[in-house]
């Protein structure tokens, strides 16, 4: 008995796993009970008879889990040979693991096997009518419209198995390629331009919460994107599919960024919170102002002294000439040396210490900032190279030849 089928059209359901398609079925056999001479019957070839009225093999699809919408020819075709042709269209519902690890880019591999339900090969064998280039020819032209699969081909083959009997059965195999473009514009795309507004973001100023509520929205928009890629994909899937690998590695750098902005507002606060906390000092400073009064009154009285020692000096060498009192006058003129010098030292110090404090405060001021900066900037370049990595090894995985299933 000979089997032969054309593939009319043909649909994926990725949720589910199954594969709708509607085929034509053609089977041929030889009854050996039926044959004329056509010279006997006016040379009448072939005839139509009922369907109901001969035996009919029970050929049944493997992977099939409901049959719907099918037509059954009412007659059988017999010529004068004794050949019987059968032919059914119907369209089927079957089981089929599909591979979705390089979805959208992904090509999808279906069997339908065909065998009897309780013959034997020792009763009826099952062959292939047809080459599968010619089948697949037949279905090319057969499948009118093509949605979101692309036909490749069918291949056709022979398998025996051994249960309780040895049984033939045939296998066709058909290959489809994915309709990738709207899934490129509507998805893939849609997630490169919101990394691509995330490294905009690096050019926003971190002194306001702009540009954190511009992150935390960007990041939330990715997000709804995984919800939507959540109910295209099927959930049995053996391995994680690579465009979800592709959302999950741009949620991960634009998180990482997200964290990175913190930090960096973090520090920058610590330095306006130092500034504030001088004005709590405004105490501190004016006690320093009274000493720095104190010292200032210390030197004004040296100044004295040196005024004074200078007039007992002069009054001391009109009136009188005595050793006693140019003695006391050379006493106090050395004194007032050593003062004046100490005060000058006094003022060095004073001025450095107050040169020292306010490089300090400057400092103080500034480091954080400088700090907060200096991450930034090292963290935009390891995040720019990071994210370019990332599109490149995605972009290769896709591009490698898929592995047959």
């Amino acid at each position: 008995m000979a089997i032969g089928g054309t593939l009319v059209k043909a649909e994926f359901r990725e949720n589910d796993q199954t594969f709708i398609s509607r085929v034509q079925i053609e089977t041929f056999w030889h009854n050996n009970f039926i044959s004329w001479n056509l010279d006997d019957f006016c040379g009448i070839d072939h005839i139509y008879i009922p369907a109901q009225s001969l035996w009919k093999p029970d050929i049944v699809i493997e992977e099939m889990l409901e049959k719907d919408k099918f037509y059954q020819s009412p007659y059988l075709s017999i010529d004068c040979n004794g050949l019987v042709q059968y032919t059914q269209e119907q369209v089927v519902r079957s089981t089929c693991k599909m591979a979705v690890y390089k979805f959208p880019f992904d090509i999808q591999r279906c069997t339908i096997s065909f065998k009897f339900l309780l013959y034997s090969d020792e009763d009826v064998k099952i062959e292939v009518s047809e080459s599968q280039n010619t089948i697949t020819e037949h279905s090319r032209e057969a499948i009118v419209t093509q949605y979101e699969w692309i036909f490749i081909d069918i291949t056709v083959n022979n398998k025996t198995v051994s249960d309780q009997f040895d049984q033939t059965k045939i296998i066709y195999t058909i290959t489809m390629m994915r309709r990738s473009v709207l899934y490129i514009v509507n998805f893939l795309l849609p997630i490169f331009f919101f990394f691509c507004l995330d490294l905009a973001s690096f050019l926003i100023s971190d002194s306001g919460g702009e540009k954190l509520s511009y992150k935390v929205t960007v990041l939330l928009a990715v997000t709804v994107m995984q919800l939507i890629l959540n109910d295209i994909l099927p959930s049995s899937s053996d391995r994680v599919p690579l465009i979800a690998i592709y959302c999950i590695g741009i949620f991960a750098l634009m998180m990482l960024s997200l964290m990175e902005t913190i930090l960096v507002m973090y520090l920058m606060e610590k330095d306006s919170a130092s500034q504030d906390d001088e004005t709590d000092q405004d105490g501190d400073l004016n006690e320093n102002h009274e000493d720095k009064k104190g010292r200032a009154n210390f030197h004004s009285c040296i100044r004295g002294m040196k005024r004074c020692t200078h007039c007992a000096s002069d009054v001391s060498t009109d009136e009188t000439s005595s050793v006693v009192k140019e003695g006391s006058c050379s006493q106090l003129t050395e004194v007032s040396l050593v003062l004046g010098k100490v005060s000058d030292e006094l003022g060095e110090i004073e001025k450095t210490m107050s040169q020292l404090s306010s490089r300090k405060t400057e400092k103080k001021r500034g480091y954080w900032t400088r700090m907060a900066k200096k991450i930034n900037k090292i963290f935009s370049t390891c995040y720019v190279t990071a994210g370019t990595l990332f599109l490149v090894v995605m972009l290769l995985l896709w591009s490698l030849p898929e592995d047959n299933k």
